[in-house]
């Protein structure tokens, strides 16, 4: 299940949504600062999975300890 940023047309609130279907259209999302239902999605960056801050210069290395 996708977490999309969104931004109020009311108050302008910037948030986050679990969405459980893409097909939710953006009148159904409730802004929880106002309440009103004027959010509009953000277009974001990308997550990407198993990313981190420590480097390894083994070949293979997963990562995990």
């Amino acid at each position: 299940m996708p977490v999309y940023d969104y931004e109020c047309e009311n108050c302008g609130k910037l948030f986050e949504e679990l969405v459980i279907s893409y097909s939710v259209p953006d009148s159904e999302i409730k802004c929880p600062e106002c309440g009103e239902y004027k959010a509009k999605k953000k277009i974001s960056a990308p997550s990407i999975a198993g990313s981190s801050s420590s480097h390894s210069s083994s070949c293979g290395a997963s990562g995990f300890t």
